[in-house]
């Protein structure tokens, strides 16, 4: 099979597999701790399983640093992001079928889609007052990502054969946090898929908010490809 298309067929398998599980886990579970675990674990997983093929990027903010720091071209870059997205709408495809398995309807369905505002999941727990607003939603989905693509850049600059198991945890750790505020992101082909299936939960909400879904971690990318270039590559090395 020809390289490029087997890494992209890995990247569509790994993100699939986040989505399944992470935001399946957040549909019908909502405990924060199942949840973090189950994206934490998803990583885990899929970097010990396609990782030697493509990374394991399934996620198109940590491809964008990859290919900002130089270490893939832009051909590879678009086929990861285009694959990724792929395997984020055949993971929420699934879910879409055991929700009408189980004799649920989509309508009453969140399929996992982050938010703000009224559609945070702190605003709808014991802070009905409190609701974060889109310049909330964006700094926490900048934050989260920097600090979550700052620790794949460490990890994987020095060579770490445990390095997914840190970045599970790293994942992990900003979904701890994020959960409640924004239902966490770090990756835009996570929140493009199930915005797309939650319309009818949503109203249309799911996709008029999920620009900051997508800024925000774009722009956390950046930051991080920025501060480990400046900061953090090559200290300890010796």
């Amino acid at each position: 099979m020809n390289s490029t298309l087997k890494k992209g067929i890995c990247e569509a398998i790994g993100t699939c597999v986040l989505v399944l599980f992470g935001c399946g886990t957040a549909m019908f579970s909502g405990n924060i701790v199942a949840v973090a675990l189950a994206f934490g674990l998803s990583i885990v997983t899929m970097a010990y399983t396609i990782g030697k093929v493509s990374g394991c990027h399934v996620n198109p903010a940590v491809s964008l640093a990859m290919f900002l720091d130089g270490q893939m071209s832009m051909a590879d870059f678009l086929n990861y992001i285009i694959f990724q997205c792929i395997g984020a709408f055949v993971g929420s495809g699934i879910l879409a079928i055991i929700v009408k398995t189980f004799g649920m309807d989509l309508e009453d369905m969140s399929m996992g889609a982050n938010g703000f505002g009224a559609r945070s999941l702190y605003s709808g727990g014991d802070y009905d007052s409190f609701t974060i607003n889109w310049f909330g939603a964006l700094l926490v989905e900048i934050i989260l990502t920097f600090v979550f693509i700052l620790v794949i850049f460490a990890v994987t600059d020095r060579k770490m054969k445990s390095a997914g198991v840190f970045i599970g945890v790293a994942l992990l750790f900003v979904h701890i946090l994020g959960i409640p505020l924004t239902g966490t992101s770090v990756n835009p082909a996570r929140s493009l898929a199930p915005a797309f299936f939650a319309i009818p939960n949503t109203d249309w909400d799911s996709l008029k908010q999920l620009w900051v879904f997508i800024v925000g971690p774009v722009i956390g990318a950046l930051l991080a490809t920025i501060a480990n270039r400046a900061l953090i590559r090559g200290e300890g090395d010796d």
